[in-house]
């Protein structure tokens, strides 16, 4: 089993920055929060100002090891450990309620390279994967009835996984009441007594909600989008999502297969009570959950391939069960793993080569640049998710440039975007484009971009896997380097084509 544990850090090996969709902007983030105070070409660009909020995990972890490792390779080490975390904290909580690690546990390693964790979510996948490893010590605890030392305990590492990311906290909280439900209703307590007596055993729990109240109540966005039954539905699919649909809705199929099994199969194999409740109490959140959590889209998504992760674990094998029966089962668990570890490898290895393919373009841009990016994209977007709509924030990374990409919601990000001469192009989401105006979405079509875009605030104009565009609105910028469709323009002239592709000056919200 540690093996297996080792192993699922492989997919990530090879790439030198782990292609996950948002990762690249966070990287540029990081910069400025590493070296601000000592570059004047940042200082012209953002501001930033630590304070106490519930997403900070790698952030942190970068300000430790980034002096010591360097950024790209402390954040590389950082992403790298995630999937280890993952995976031995679910063979753990395993361990605990089952009293060994069954074989039906293998079935659920796969899912700490789930969508959340490729979408880029770092903070949450980090806080996560700690999840999992605090709540196999919580459940270890309360089996040697060590109560005190764990009420002792679990009053930091509750105010550590707020900080890492609020939402792991609250999963936390839900896994843990849950569990000691079940652990007092063993002990003979009807229902109301035991979820009266877990309550008290959680309240060491509760030291972040202090932190919670004071950061959101200064804090912007809204909490909208409920009961989005066709999202929800979406997303439990998409649990696995990486590049090929078929391989990963595959998977997940295999997966539920296991789970109908499991379930049908009732003579042989029972759930855990422990977990099984942990899995509903987690069902019940994610069905109340909204899309949109203060201005943070994709929460309820964050959640559904943990909700599978769990239900696996839980299984376990009645004393009917034969040992051949249990060798199959290790056996088709030992290859589903290792096929999802073989195509996450491969799938990384092809997104790699396109961030290097891309990001031979920032050679030619001079440190501190004024540089704009416009990354092009579907209306629809396919199966296989563009991993290059913030590969704009390496140009901070490596070249201190100014990037258009970056996030800036009050009380969600440190970073503050202070270049006021590029508006509206200063913010994320307006690196976005696409051929044509998608209905019911921000992003500008690429002709209208190149038409609004204010040529005396940049030097440089990238376009990112662009979709077509007329080319008359290239007048003045001179192509210093190519790539397929991507190219990047050096300004030479404010003068645009007389030939406007039309106006927007609706800011990007």
């Amino acid at each position: 089993m540690l093996v297996l544990v080792l192993l699922s850090c492989v997919p990530l090996l090879w790439p030198d920055i782990p292609p996950m969709t948002d990762l690249p902007g966070h990287m540029g983030r990081y910069r400025v929060q590493l070296e601000l105070a000592n570059s004047p070409d940042l200082q012209q660009y953002y501001g930033f100002q630590w304070q106490v909020i519930g997403n900070l995990g790698v952030d942190l972890l970068v300000e430790a090891l980034a002096p010591l490792l360097g950024l790209e390779a402390a954040v590389k080490l950082i992403i790298l450990a995630i999937p280890p975390l993952t995976v031995g904290g679910l063979f753990w909580v395993a361990y605990e309620v089952h009293g060994r690690i069954p074989p039906t546990a293998m079935f659920a390693a796969p899912f700490a390279y789930c969508f959340p964790f490729l979408f880029g979510f770092v903070n949450f996948a980090l806080a996560m994967a700690l999840v999992m490893v605090c709540f196999g010590l919580w459940l270890r605890l309360g089996r040697l009835h060590h109560v005190r030392l764990r009420a002792l305990l679990f009053v930091p590492i509750s105010l550590a996984l707020w900080i890492v990311h609020a939402f792991g906290w609250g999963t936390l909280g839900v896994l843990c009441f849950s569990a000691e439900l079940v652990r007092q209703h063993d002990m003979g307590r009807n229902i109301f007594a035991a979820g009266f007596r877990a309550a008290l055993h959680c309240a060491a729990l509760l030291p972040p909600v202090v932190l919670m109240w004071l950061w959101r109540s200064n804090a912007a966005g809204v909490t909208t989008d409920w009961f989005n039954w066709t999202r929800k539905l979406d997303w439990l699919m998409m649990a696995l999502r990486d590049r090929w649909e078929w391989f990963d809705v595959g998977a997940l199929v295999v997966a539920i297969l296991v789970l109908l099994w499991s379930i049908g199969d009732w003579r042989r194999v029972t759930w855990s009570r422990n977990l099984a409740a942990s899995f509903l109490f987690l069902s019940l959140v994610y069905v109340l959950l909204p899309r949109i959590v203060f201005g943070s889209a994709y929460a309820d998504m964050r959640l559904a391939p943990y909700l599978f992760a769990i239900a696996l674990v839980a299984i376990r094998f009645k004393e009917q069960a034969s040992f051949k029966l249990q060798r199959a089962i290790a056996i088709a668990g030992l290859a589903f793993f290792l096929v999802r570890t073989t195509g996450s490898t491969i799938s990384a290895w092809l997104y790699d080569e396109s961030y290097d393919r891309e990001l031979a373009a920032l050679d030619h841009v001079p440190h501190g640049a004024r540089m704009v990016s416009f990354v092009g994209r579907p209306c629809v977007e396919p199966w296989a998710m563009s991993r290059l709509l913030h590969i704009p924030g390496l140009a901070i990374v490596r070249n201190h440039a100014f990037s258009n990409d970056q996030w800036t919601m009050q009380g969600a990000q440190l970073l503050q975007v202070r270049y006021r001469p590029g508006w509206p192009f200063i913010r994320d989401a307006t690196q976005v484009v696409t051929e044509y105006r998608c209905p019911r979405e921000v992003w500008r079509p690429l002709d209208m971009a190149l038409e609004m875009v204010p040529r005396d605030a940049f030097d440089y104009i990238w376009l990112i896997n662009p979709p077509p565009y007329d080319p008359k609105l290239t007048y003045g910028l001179v192509p210093i380097w190519r790539s397929g469709t991507s190219v990047l323009y050096r300004v030479e002239s404010n003068e645009k084509s007389d030939t406007p592709a039309g106006n927007d000056s609706r800011p990007i919200a």
